[in-house]
Order: C-alpha cells, then structure tokens, then sequence
C-alpha cells in the first residue's frame, strides 16, 4: 500500500533536478493555505520508525494540475464543516528506494505493531505494500484524509510509545485530529480497502464523502487505500521524479 505496485512502462524514466522543484510542480500550501498537513514521513510516525531519505521539509508538492484539484475540492468541502489534511504527496524516488532497503532488513520491525500487526514483513513486497516504483514520484498522487472544522490540536508522536494496531477502534488508536476512517493512515490491512464491506457506519459514510469530492474534482481513488488519490490524465504519467522534498 505504500509504494503502489504499478506496471512500469517501458518509456518510463527517472528525472533528477538537483534541490530545485521543477516547472510545473508547486508547493501546496501556496496554492491553498487552508489545507491542514501532517506529512509522515518526514517524521518518525510511519511504517518504519524514522524519518524517510528525501523529505527534508513537511512538505506538500504536486504537480500544479494535481494542487488546483485539491483546492477545488477543499472548497467544495469547506462550506460542509471539513477540511482536507495531507499525509504525502509528492515522493522522491530515493524516498521509495529507501522503503525498499528497509524491506529487505528483516529485524527490523519496531513498528509492525501499529501498521502492519498482521502482515509478516517477509511479504511486503510479494503481496504489493512495497514496490521498486511509486505513483507518488510521478507528482499527482496524494494522500489524505478529512478533518472536521474546527481542527483540534493533535499532540505529537513521540518515539517509543506502545503502538496500537491501526485498526483498532478510533478511541484505542493514536489520537490523529481526523475524523473515523475505519482505520489509520498507511494500515498495511485489506480494512484499509476502500469500499470493504467490514468499514460500516460513519466510518464508511466519512471515506465515501472524501471519495465523491474528489472524484468530483477530478481524482481516482486506488481501491486498497482510502487515503490514496491520483489526477486522472496527471501530467507526468511515465516520470518518476527524485527533487528532495524542500523549497531548495
């Protein structure tokens, strides 16, 4: 679920622009500064325990089609009482070879408890929760989720607190600001599974309102992860970019 298992295209290539975000690519909050952000992986609060190679910046960076999108659907939610929060975005290839090493260290397991408490590690790879490439490298895949307004504070994750499976009922998991999703974000768990029949109630009337609004803002959801979104006709479909998440 976190690196997507896409077939490759044979034309597709791998594009590095040093630290600079290249033309075509924005910073989010410039686009839309309501849009609230936790990014993951440029902390320890992720599947692997640590922050990851590449994010060097709580960034969000898309392509500018995918960050319009997002705006659209933001205003769209606004009036309703939500707003949008980010999880990641834009994803340097390094970021993906980074997952990928990790992978393969066997040992190294210190947060299976929260994200992964019922997938051996062994089968990350074989069973399509980790892959050699992304969509988010290519710029217009986001994930994330819905936040009901006013925002509450949400304290911060500190390293070495028990972990609590991410599917564990809302009260018993860490206490993110979002609304119920059924789950929480990057669950290595088929009830990660957008429309799985097991995801009742509020949780699943909350993932199919953030379904239709960005599919109304031109969107496609991929159907393991309620979180993970992707611009239909996105404008670098067989590029996969390593720029380091940063301003530069």
């Amino acid at each position: 679920m976190m690196a997507v298992l896409f077939p490759v295209p044979a034309s597709a290539s791998v594009t590095h622009h040093g630290g600079r975000i290249p033309t075509g690519f924005v910073v989010l909050s410039d686009v839309d500064p309501t849009i609230l952000h936790d990014i993951r992986y440029r902390t320890s609060h992720n599947f692997i325990g640590r922050p990851i190679i590449g994010y060097r910046q709580p960034l969000c960076i898309l392509s500018r089609p995918a960050a319009q999108a997002l705006r659209r659907a933001q205003a769209a939610l606004r009036p309703r009482g939500y707003t949008l929060k980010v999880y990641d975005c834009y994803r340097p290839q390094r970021a993906v070879n980074d997952f990928a090493r990790w992978a393969e260290r066997p040992r190294d397991v210190r947060m299976k408890g929260e994200f992964y408490p019922n997938v051996d590690k062994s089968r990350l790879f074989e069973d399509g929760y980790i892959a050699a490439r992304s969509g988010h490298s290519r710029g217009s895949t986001v994930d994330l989720t819905l936040v009901r307004l006013p925002a509450k504070a949400q304290r911060p994750y500190v390293p070495g607190e028990r972990l609590v499976p991410c599917f564990a009922p809302r009260d018993e998991r860490f206490p993110d600001n979002t609304v119920d999703m059924g789950t929480g974000f990057d669950c290595f768990d088929t009830l990660a599974n957008t429309l799985d029949p097991r995801i009742t109630g509020k949780a699943r009337d909350n993932r199919l309102l953030l379904k239709s609004t960005l599919e109304t803002a031109g969107f496609t959801n991929y159907a393991a992860e309620w979180w993970h979104y992707t611009l239909s006709g996105e404008p670098y479909p067989d590029t996969y970019f390593d720029f380091p998440v940063a301003r530069g």
